[in-house]
């Protein structure tokens, strides 16, 4: 493939991360109209997320698997038949364990079929300029809170949620399908480049070695602290900022202007990490989220979440790449699929508590201030396991 092709299965890559994970997420700006229609609870519908990341965690080693064994292609296009199936039933639930078990369970089955295949597969095309490459295809990710969300608050305002859910699955299949078939797994040229570079120990590792090092124990442990941390209020962002005074479409827009940064951020970050390594910026990164989340609890005034959004943004959307490129730094290419989706369980588990603990905080104090400092306290403790990474001096990893 030409160098055009490479960099159209980064656009294809960032499409799909958009509309899958901007599908999921689309559940903050539902919470609240959720809950004065069907009298459900915040931590009810929230636990709904919980799931998710749950399911994603268990599943993604799954597809990981099956995508370095038969392709990301056919993996992904299972992902899109399930993820609008997943909604439009979601749609439809009347109460609140059927729409845990569709929205929560269905959900992210189907989401943890893009992030771990699409990334692997993005890591081998590329072997300069790769934390750029994996960066833009997570800034599609970044691109849902500007996307998706506002999309679903103008349905939800001129319909309902149950219509603005509905349009949003037949949408993800109209989007997911086509977009498939960009994606090509990498030639065997970049490969063999790949386990070149890498070392032999390393392509060849099983994943019972990667699984036994210590690499992957402080990869995986830093993921997860990162994604417990931000995991609350990025959830709760907007119904944070109803409570403080701030109109339900401003309410989003902060979710939109966290997004925007997230996509400046993705870029600086993946540029910087190509020029001074991966780990000092990764660890300025999450230093950045945990002093920003802190913040979070002593304001209240619209200009002040939007200040604060442009740099938590920024932080955590700039991070988040960088797991994947650590990941084939220490492992290579042959098992980078598994490796991601074993990594991707532990942040998973991570994301899962944010949502839950923080609607069974409001539910409890009627304020969310102590999910902000716990948050907080949470991504100080991702700084200081990220600071243990060892060097890649001879790109070797011994077992523990």
């Amino acid at each position: 493939m030409t160098n055009f092709n490479r960099w159209l299965i980064v656009f294809a890559g960032g499409l799909m991360g958009c509309v899958a994970i901007g599908a999921m997420f689309s559940l903050a700006v539902f919470l609240d109209p959720m809950s004065h229609d069907t009298g459900w609870s915040r931590a009810g519908i929230s636990s709904a997320m919980t799931l998710n990341f749950l399911v994603m965690g268990v599943a993604g080693i799954g597809w990981g698997m099956a995508s370095d064994r038969f392709g990301p292609r056919i993996v992904v296009l299972a992902g899109t038949v399930l993820l609008g199936l997943a909604l439009v039933l979601a749609s439809r639930a009347t109460s609140l364990l059927a729409f845990q078990l569709t929205f929560g369970i269905l959900v992210g089955l189907a989401s943890s079929a893009f992030f771990a295949p699409v990334i692997a597969t993005v890591t081998g095309w590329f072997q300069t300029h790769r934390s750029l490459a994996v960066s833009l295809v997570s800034a599609g990710m970044g691109m849902a809170p500007m996307t998706i969300s506002p999309f679903a608050r103008w349905l939800i305002t001129a319909y309902d949620w149950r219509f603005a859910m509905l349009v949003i699955g037949i949408g993800a299949w109209l989007v997911l399908l086509p977009a498939t078939l960009l994606l090509r797994s990498p030639p065997k040229t970049a490969m063999a480049m790949s386990v070149e570079n890498a070392g032999s120990t390393e392509a060849g590792m099983s994943m019972r070695d990667v699984m036994r090092s210590p690499q992957f124990w402080i990869l995986g442990l830093t993921f997860f602290a990162c994604c417990a941390a931000h995991s609350g209020p990025i959830f709760h962002m907007v119904s944070y900022a109803i409570v403080c005074g701030v109109s339900p479409m401003a309410a989003v827009s902060i979710y939109s202007v966290e997004g925007l940064a997230g996509l400046g951020g993705r870029v600086l970050f993946g540029v910087a990490a190509d020029r001074l390594s991966v780990k000092p910026v990764l660890v300025a990164g999450l230093l950045i989220q945990a002093i920003v989340i802190a913040a979070y609890s002593a304001i209240a005034q619209l200009e002040q979440f939007y200040l604060l959004a442009l740099i938590f943004g920024a932080a955590y959307g700039g991070v988040m790449p960088l797991y994947a490129v650590l990941a084939h730094d220490y492992f290579g290419q042959k098992n980078l699929g598994a490796v991601l989706g074993a990594a991707t369980m532990l942040s998973s588990v991570g994301m899962a508590l944010g949502p839950w603990i923080g609607g069974w905080i409001f539910d409890t104090f009627q304020n969310y201030a102590w999910l902000f400092i716990g948050s907080s306290i949470v991504g100080l403790g991702a700084v200081a396991i990220a600071l243990t990474f060892p060097p890649l001096p001879s790109r070797q990893v011994q077992p523990a």
